[in-house]
């Protein structure tokens, strides 16, 4: 799909075209340049903001000073929502966060952070790095003017906090949650509420009432954000990010303007960045939970018919976007891609890993 065709007809279209005749190009000096990199995390919060900072410091690194990443979080130069048009019109010239926040720019974005009871981070490592992953990633970034690469990875993410105990789905009914992605709009289906919120905004809301509960992503971060402050019951295990990764996109005519071995760094940086920040999750998370449960918090596992529900709800979501001929491209790559590792992995390390639990006593 031509991609000037494409935004000429959405809503991306206009809000581009409206950007770029208000805001000037970067400038860059002779040999050496300065790259404005606009996250979608506020300063500091843990992990993600980490992933978006070794990005910035490492090409900086590597390209001894010629490429300059200057990181701005969230709200420091445009809003955390803001920052995938930022790119996309040449405001900022690259972009750090959860791929799963553009889907109203078109759904298939899902699948490069997470769609619900879809694959884990090795599986996703196996699809974008030893499949057609990354390929597909950058045919659906370049119809927005975005090179993007995978740049972090959260692992698994926990179901989250609640007031309340969730006995059924029909608990779902009216509960104000922050959800982003494909799977908020399955819990939507379950009759909840659903916001999409910044993660620097879901403690206050959290705590003002203005949501019931939320996800975040794991026990290391959900303790730093202190969730643990305004409700004790946590569910560990989440239908909606099994293994969700970040990304680093890049302005496309920035980056076509760049030399190979500057766009070689990118490349690796953000394929390094994926793995070490995956490495970094899943070391802190152990040691926190057991923070965690020694303050106090319950941790719960969702009852199997609300595990029956998230899946039909999730199931539904898929089915009715598959006649969109780019994401039913995308789904079908990405779910044959997780068919063909899943087997092995089940077969391999999940049986292990359930032996050693037996035998070691975990």
């Amino acid at each position: 799909m031509d991609r000037r065709s494409f935004l000429k007809n959405s809503a991306l279209g206009g809000a581009a075209t409206a950007a770029g005749a208000t805001l000037a190009a970067p400038a860059y000096a002779q040999g050496r340049r300065t790259l404005t990199l606009v996250t979608t995390w506020g300063r500091g919060l843990a992990g993600v903001h980490d992933s978006a900072q070794y990005c910035a410091d490492m090409i900086t690194a590597a390209t001894d000073g010629q490429l300059t990443v200057d990181l701005k979080a969230a709200g420091e130069l445009v809003g955390a929502f803001e920052s995938f048009d930022a790119v996309a019109s040449g405001q900022a010239d690259m972009y750090h966060g959860a791929d799963y926040y553009w889907v109203n720019q078109h759904p298939a974005w899902a699948f490069f952070t997470a769609v619900p009871f879809g694959m884990t981070a090795q599986e996703i490592q196996n699809w974008y790095y030893w499949m057609d992953g990354k390929q597909k990633h950058h045919e659906l970034g370049e119809i927005f003017n975005i090179k993007p690469f995978l740049a972090g990875n959260t692992g698994a993410q926990a179901g989250g906090w609640y007031r309340q105990e969730i006995t059924g789905p029909e608990d779902f009914n009216g509960l104000k949650f922050r959800m982003p992605g494909l799977g908020g709009q399955a819990l939507g289906r379950l009759g909840a509420s659903v916001q999409n919120l910044p993660g620097a905004e879901v403690y206050q809301a959290l705590a003002s009432g203005a949501i019931d509960g939320t996800e975040w992503i794991g026990p290391w971060a959900d303790e730093k954000a202190g969730f643990q402050e305004i409700t004790k019951i946590y569910y560990t295990a989440g239908f909606h990010e099994p293994g969700a990764a970040l990304s680093l996109g890049t302005n496309l005519d920035v980056w076509n303007s760049l030399s190979p071995s500057h766009q070689a760094v990118i490349e690796n940086v953000s394929a390094a960045a994926h793995s070490i920040n995956l490495a970094q999750f899943m070391a802190e998370n152990g040691a926190a939970l057991e923070r965690l449960q020694s303050a106090g918090v319950r941790v719960l596992e969702f009852p199997d018919s609300v595990w029956d529900a998230f899946g039909a709800a999730s199931q539904e979501i898929i089915d009715e976007n598959m006649g969109d001929e780019l994401f039913a491209d995308i789904a079908n790559s990405a779910m044959d891609s997780m068919r063909k590792s899943s087997g092995w992995i089940a077969k391999s390390s999940g049986v292990y890993t359930a032996q050693r639990d037996r035998v070691m006593g975990g």
